[in-house]
């Protein structure tokens, strides 16, 4: 076995979004310009897994094996590490101030003072069963001068610091990586999906303006607040795409598979619009007559679910206290942002400029027509953010018959100061502390 080591350009990412209706794997790596080249895409259905939870272990793990080998067979990689999105309606935020006293003769702040500071986050209480996922700072206080971004290099005796904190339920995350160890992978980090998603979707000017994502799933709609390119509220309504179909599979009696359907050819989010009354015609049952369905009845369904949706929108924007902070406005992604006349539905419910994200900000060549949909925005979100926050040491190794192999080691986050654990980590000793007690394995 023969082993090299690319150069840069050639560090690979693979993000694995397991969602409520899809699970898919996207392969990346940065192009010398900056870009994403998409190497390959796999996805299969998701029936293992409600509003972002997992539900049925083996379902969920024979979907990403699916999803997996479509994602090598189009790459020609063999993939053995992944970076996961977390989501789901157990996902929490809040607000913390933290505050040290400098230790140096010559009260200079140093990067280990604001890593101090930093890995003090993680030490605050939380809900029982809930760990944290994510300590993202917002601004710094250096001897009660505020609106610190960066306070490396400044003189002071006091250090304060106000972060964003994210929570999630320590057994959703453990089933989440019991899949994916079962599937055979390893797990680089999980990430939270809005911020995966706004990585793929959104631009450093909306960030720095002020803006909101919006991530329209199956199970979930997630919400990110942006203003000065720093991250200031986040939200996880239960509600998604898929209370859409309930909604249309009991309104128009028809079967869920024919409601996925109807939704997905010929819905929209906005009735008005609808400039003719198409009859749209249903199969019936075995020896049933055919269902017929107006187009408009159908849209009338639609936008009276989609309407409630962005109604706890807009309540979590005034929650958050940016409503009129959003000068880049709102930007839906996600699966069901690809509803007709998606747009004109947000806007007429917050009265907030819209638009719809796509992830081909980001994307240079490779299967890019296949993946700029807005489906894809976490999964391309979670390569882009692997391959930033990554410290890849990858080998590319070439067995005997010939396959070709990538190994992938070593997060940044792993070379840590101070004494904490992460929580990826906290997740295999759970896991691993689990296989021993209970004398189960993973072949």
């Amino acid at each position: 076995m023969s082993t090299t080591k690319p150069i840069s350009s050639e560090e690979i990412v693979v993000g694995l979004d397991i969602g409520t209706t899809k699970i898919c794997a996207i392969v990346g790596k940065r192009n010398e310009y900056g870009k994403i080249n998409i190497l390959g895409l796999g996805k299969a259905g998701s029936d293992g897994v409600s509003r972002g939870v997992v539900v049925n272990i083996e379902k969920t793990v024979q979907a990403i094996r699916e999803a997996i080998s479509e994602a090598e067979k189009h790459s020609g990689i063999k993939i053995e590490v992944v970076h996961v999105g977390i989501a789901g309606e157990h996902v929490r935020s809040m607000q913390h101030k933290g505050i040290i006293t400098l230790n140096s003769a010559d009260f200079e702040i140093s990067q280990e003072d604001v890593n101090r500071l930093h890995e003090d986050m993680f030490k605050i209480a939380t809900k029982p069963g809930h760990e944290i996922i994510h300590v993202l700072p917002q601004e710094y206080t250096v001897d009660n001068q505020s609106g610190i971004i960066d306070p490396v290099g400044m003189s002071g005796v006091r250090l304060e610091g106000n972060f964003h904190i994210v929570t999630g339920q320590t057994t959703a995350a453990n089933n989440i990586y019991r899949c994916v160890v079962r599937a055979g992978l390893e797990v680089a980090e999980l990430i939270l999906e809005p911020l995966a998603s706004s990585a793929a979707v959104l631009t450093e000017e909306e960030k720095e303006a002020g803006v909101c994502l919006v991530d329209i799933g199956g199970g979930t709609t997630d919400i990110a607040i942006f203003e000065n390119n720093i991250i200031r509220h986040t939200a996880v309504i239960p509600f998604g795409g898929n209370i859409v179909t309930e909604d249309i599979k009991h309104g128009c009696k028809v079967m869920k598979k024919h409601a996925e359907l109807l939704k997905i050819q010929y819905g929209s989010a906005l009735a008005d619009a609808v400039m003719e009354d198409v009859i749209i015609s249903i199969p019936g049952p075995r020896d049933r007559p055919a269902k017929e369905i107006h187009k408009v009845m159908l849209a009338q369904i639609i936008q009276s679910r989609m309407e409630e949706i962005m109604e706890f929108v807009l309540a979590e924007i005034k929650n958050s206290g940016y409503e009129d902070k959003l000068v880049a406005g709102i930007v839906v992604t996600g699966g069901g942002s690809q509803l007709q006349h998606m747009k004109q539905c947000v806007e007429y419910v917050t009265g907030i400029d819209t638009r719809i994200g796509l992830p081909g900000e980001h994307l240079a060549s490779g299967l890019v027509d296949e993946v700029n949909f807005p489906m894809f925005a976490t999964g391309a979100g979670l390569v882009v953010m692997g391959l930033e926050a990554t410290e890849l040491t990858p080998v590319r190794t070439t067995t005997e018959s010939g396959e070709r192999q990538l190994m992938m080691q070593t997060p940044k986050g792993a070379s840590r100061t101070g004494p904490r654990i992460s929580f990826i980590d906290k997740v295999k000793t759970w896991f691993e502390s689990t296989l021993t007690n209970t004398g189960d394995f993973i072949e």
